[in-house]
């Protein structure tokens, strides 16, 4: 896949396929629909498709939360979901960020690899997460999710 026509853009109207991949990442609409109006909201195309979408919540001060990430299942394993994460810690730091989290399933191993390999490191595990909050059960690699990993990156100071 050349990825050099790719770009990352502010999303300035959700369509139905953003909200079928907002859906990808959580699968409570309910729950999207409560973040979705407080996010930054990006998305990674390639001339009119679609590639993917990341959402960005302030959640303390100098700390922003990747709140949903996704990639189109037609374009995953090229690197794009990478691409998303580090455009985020690059749109952080310059908008003087110090913090960056993510959290995910603790049985989401591609996903924890990914954050891993971008620089997250583990700092809490949130036991019982996705039992408390979802009305129904999420079964992923065939195991019943029940508990967020939550992760985080210092990010390196911008000089101004």
């Amino acid at each position: 896949m050349d990825k050099s026509e790719n770009r990352i853009q502010t999303i300035n109207q959700i369509t139905n396929k953003h909200m079928q991949l907002f859906l990808e990442a959580d699968p409570s609409q309910e729950i999207i629909e409560s973040y979705l109006p407080r996010a930054h909201k990006f998305e990674l195309v390639c001339g009119k498709s679609l590639l993917g979408v990341i959402l960005l919540l302030d959640t303390h001060p100098q700390t922003v939360e990747i709140v949903n990430i996704a990639v189109d299942e037609n374009f995953r394993n090229h690197g794009l979901g990478e691409d998303l994460v580090n455009f985020a810690c690059d749109w952080a730091k310059n908008h003087n960020y110090k913090t960056i989290e993510i959290g995910t399933g603790s049985t989401s191993f591609a996903q924890l690899y990914l954050y891993q390999k971008c620089g997250f490191r583990v700092v809490n595990i949130d036991s019982n997460f996705f039992v408390d909050n979802y009305s129904e059960p999420i079964i992923e690699n065939k195991l019943v999710l029940k508990d967020m990993i939550r992760l985080k990156k210092v990010l390196p100071y911008k000089v101004q």
